[in-house]
């Protein structure tokens, strides 16, 4: 049975860890599932490019424990080895307790635990901390403990004999290396696609595997869950049937035509589920990449737009200067087609975004705000519908997830912007103040939360059904 990799803290080398072993695997010429816990984007696309497969997140909350304990075996059981990278801390949660916590998931799919140390700084110290996190769940298995950061064969020695004290198997010592340092900015480490001489460090870090890690202990902790039965519905199909009333019929869902929706996707816009798109075609929906950044225009015969996040701020300058791809967006709007922003997506859509050096740059201008670096919003929300929009209505709850240090300053509505009514939805977190925000429409979702359609599948067939209405846009605007 795969294993999941945890830590007591972020920081501490799940990743590293996480990567070396997805390498070492890929270099011998096997496969390997991924999954990350929790909601994230960046860690997922790292081991998505090491592993050659999209990583899938395992996330209770956002998507619920019947997808979770459905998509697991589903892609897991397709491959030769499989492991799980944990979120944050292993019993860190929504609030003090394990709800959302990889202690959680591992309990949920009966997961042994391999404990990832930050051990530079420690020597016996390091008992003390992992016999407390051994015992602190009663029921939770602990495979044993990998150390992080290991400098001499003294200090190795040291941290050898304080583990053996306390009968923790150690499966292996990571030392300080470059190729083990890896950069990241503020929302967590750098995309994969920005890292260079990627392809070397699979190398290194399937060397320092090899020569670091005792293999004959961890390899078999990897070894796949058994496939689901012969003849049961994959974890698309069965989403999409929960999504609506009746079950699906066929590819298109019985739709007359096909229907187009373009999704930005690029070095701005890039944080997405692999989901996110197959839900779609699982209801016959073609979806074109559109790269903003490169001032492309919308994709000929697009019924609907989708704005992912990613990092639109950094690149405010490019998406200034993308004249043509501004104008089509507007086109868009003022041709009624639907569009779906989160977070970064949604800055897109605002009159102005503020970069990082305070430098103002004109975005869409669809929406009447100004974006500017603020304080950090972090967490799981639950979201209640104040409207009927166009892919949520009033009464129903949803979980998402907020992250991001831009904040929203309100200008004067312009006449030629989206129309909008109330507010999206009301937010609640823990920890936080209840609040209005989003935008809704007959035609617009626009947040600053992300959502997992695994989790609230009535979506994919909303916004389906009204790009299914619109006409298709046809040509480039003029610039």
């Amino acid at each position: 049975m795969a294993c999941l990799i945890a830590a007591p803290c972020s920081g501490s080398g799940k990743t590293l860890l996480s990567l070396c072993l997805a390498a070492l695997v890929r270099q011998r010429g096997e496969t390997i599932q991924t999954f990350k816990v929790g909601p994230d984007y960046l860690d997922p696309q790292l081991l998505s490019r090491v592993s050659g497969q999209p990583c899938r997140n395992l996330d209770t909350l956002l998507c619920g424990k019947g997808w979770v304990g459905r998509s697991f075996p589903w892609w897991g059981g397709r491959a030769d080895h499989c492991l799980v990278e944990g979120v944050m801390g292993l019993f860190d949660g929504r609030g003090p307790g394990l709800e959302g916590s990889s202690a959680e998931l591992a309990q949920l799919l009966e997961l042994p635990v391999v404990l990832v140390v930050e051990a530079s700084r420690q020597a016996g110290s390091v008992a003390a901390l992992v016999r407390g996190f051994r015992d602190h769940q009663p029921g939770l298995a602990f495979a044993g403990v990998v150390l992080n950061g290991v400098r001499t064969e003294r200090h190795q020695a040291l941290l050898s004999e304080a583990l053996a004290a306390i009968a923790m198997p150690l499966l292996g010592m990571l030392p300080r290396h470059p190729c083990l340092e890896l950069p990241s900015r503020h929302l967590g480490l750098l995309p994969a696609h920005e890292l260079a001489d990627l392809e070397r460090s699979l190398g290194e870090w399937a060397a320092l595997a090899e020569r670091h890690l005792a293999l004959d202990r961890l390899l078999p902790l990897l070894a796949p869950p058994a496939s689901p039965p012969a003849g049961s519905t994959d974890p698309i199909r069965w989403c999409l049937e929960r999504g609506q009333a009746r079950p699906v019929q066929g590819a298109a869902a019985g739709l007359p035509a096909p229907v187009t929706l373009a999704i930005a996707s690029d070095a701005a816009f890039h944080f997405r589920y692999p989901e996110a798109s197959e839900l779609l075609e699982g209801l016959g929906v073609v979806v074109r990449p559109w790269q903003p950044l490169a001032d492309e225009p919308l994709p000929p015969g697009s019924q609907g737009v989708i704005l992912p996040g990613g990092f639109p701020e950094l690149h405010a300058a490019g998406l200034a200067a993308s004249a043509r791809s501004l104008a089509d967006l507007g086109r868009a709007a003022a041709a009624g087609l639907p569009i779906y922003a989160e977070c970064g997506g949604l800055l897109l859509l605002g009159e102005q975004l503020v970069d990082p050096g305070g430098v103002p740059y004109p975005m869409a201008g669809l929406l009447p705000f100004s974006a500017r670096r603020g304080a950090l919003q972090l967490g799981y929300r639950q979201a209640s519908p104040l409207t009927d929009g166009l892919v949520v209505r009033r009464g129903e709850a949803l979980c998402g997830h907020e992250f991001h240090r831009w904040e929203l300053e309100p200008l004067e509505p312009k006449p030629f912007g989206l129309e909008c009514g109330e507010p999206l939805w009301q937010l609640e977190g823990w920890g936080w103040p209840t609040r209005p925000e989003g935008w809704a429409g007959p035609t617009l979702h626009a947040t600053w939360l992300h959502l997992h359609w695994a989790g609230c599948p009535q979506i994919c067939h909303r916004l389906r059904d009204a790009a299914a209405l619109a006409r298709p846009l046809a040509g480039a605007a003029a610039v």
